[in-house]
C-alpha cells in the first residue's frame, strides 16, 4: 500500500496565529523516512513555499496559488511529468493564467463592477504588511506571483456579485475576508491534486491519499482525497462549511493537531 499526504499550510500544517510548525517536524521526518510524499497545497506563492520547504526539509512536489501550478523537482522520478514545462529547475504543470493575464482580467472585472479593485501588485510592501502581517522579504515573497492576483475584497459587494463579474471574463474567484484571489477557470486545488495522484508511480495495487485543510478554500482538496481531515480553529471548532461532511476532525488546531491526526493514521 502506498500513501500520499496533501496538506494546506496556514491554519493546518502551520499555526494560524504565529505560523509555527515545530510540533509537526518529528512526524514529517517519519513520513520522509517511510518515503511518503507530503505535498503542500496552498494559496501561497512558489517563493513562499520554497522557503518553507527548506526550513522543514521537504523535497516533494508542491501546489501553489490555489491550484494554479504544480512544481515537481527535476530528477524526481516518482511522478510522470511528460506533459509539463521546464521552469527554473522544476517540471511545471500550469493550470492557471500567467500573472500578467491575471492582472489584465482583474482590471476588466473592476471596470464591469465600477469598483476600484486593489490587487497585490498595486500595494506597497508596507501596505501588504498592514493587511497580512508580512513585512520585508516575507512581503516580497507574497507579491512574487506567477499565476494569480489576490485583491482586497470589496466590503460593499455580495460574494455572488463578485463571482458573477469574474465569471464574465472567463475566470474564477476565491472570495476571502481580507483578500480574494482571481484565478484561471481551469485552475483549482482539486484539479491539481488529481493531476498529481494520477501521475504518482507506485508498485502496489492500492494507493491511499490523505488530505488536511481548515477552510472552505480547501473543499476541493478534501473532496478529492480518500481520507479527509479537517483541522479545527483554536477553540477546537471545525469551520462551519467543513463540519457537516462526515470528515475526520483533528484533535487540536494548527501544527499540533496536524501531527496528532497524521500520526493516528500511520499507527
Amino acid at each position: 500500500m502506498a500513501f500520499i499526504v496533501f496538506t494546506d499550510l496556514d491554519g493546518t500544517l502551520l499555526n494560524s496565529e504565529d505560523y509555527r510548525y515545530e510540533a509537526a517536524l518529528p512526524v514529517l521526518q517519519e513520513l520522509k523516512n517511510r518515503k511518503i510524499p507530503v505535498i503542500p497545497v496552498t494559496s501561497k506563492t512558489r517563493a513562499e513555499v520554497e522557503l518553507l520547504r527548506r526550513q522543514i526539509g521537504l523535497n516533494d512536489p508542491f501546489i501553489v496559488e490555489n491550484g494554479s501550478g504544480v512544481f515537481v523537482a527535476r530528477g524526481d522520478d516518482r511522478f510522470e511529468v511528460s506533459d509539463t514545462d521546464t521552469w527554473e529547475g522544476y517540471h511545471l504543470k500550469r493550470f492557471g493564467l500567467t500573472y500578467s493575464e491575471a492582472r489584465q482580467q482583474l482590471a476588466k472585472v473592476a471596470t464591469r463592477l465600477g469598483e476600484e479593485l486593489r490587487g497585490l501588485g498595486d500595494l506597497s510592501l508596507d501596505e501588504v504588511g498592514e493587511f497580512t502581517g508580512l513585512f520585508g522579504e516575507d512581503a516580497e515573497r507574497a507579491k512574487a506571483r506567477d499565476f494569480t492576483e489576490p485583491f482586497v475584497t470589496p466590503k460593499d459587494l455580495y460574494p455572488k456579485t463578485l463571482e458573477e463579474a469574474v465569471a464574465t471574463v472567463g475566470c474564477r474567484v476565491v472570495v476571502g475576508d481580507r483578500f480574494s484571489h482571481l484565478i484561471g477557470k481551469n485552475a483549482g486545488k482539486g484539479k491539481a491534486v488529481r493531476w498529481l495522484i494520477d501521475r504518482f508511480r507506485h508498485d502496489t495495487e492500492e494507493l491511499v491519499t490523505v488530505g488536511l485543510g481548515n477552510s472552505p478554500n480547501d473543499l476541493e482538496l478534501l473532496e478529492t482525497v480518500d481520507r479527509a481531515i479537517v483541522v479545527p480553529d483554536m477553540l477546537g471548532r471545525p469551520h462551519p462549511q467543513l463540519s457537516d461532511r462526515g470528515w475526520e476532525v483533528a484533535p487540536s488546531h494548527g501544527c499540533q493537531g496536524w501531527a496528532n491526526a497524521v500520526t493516528s493514521i500511520f499507527e
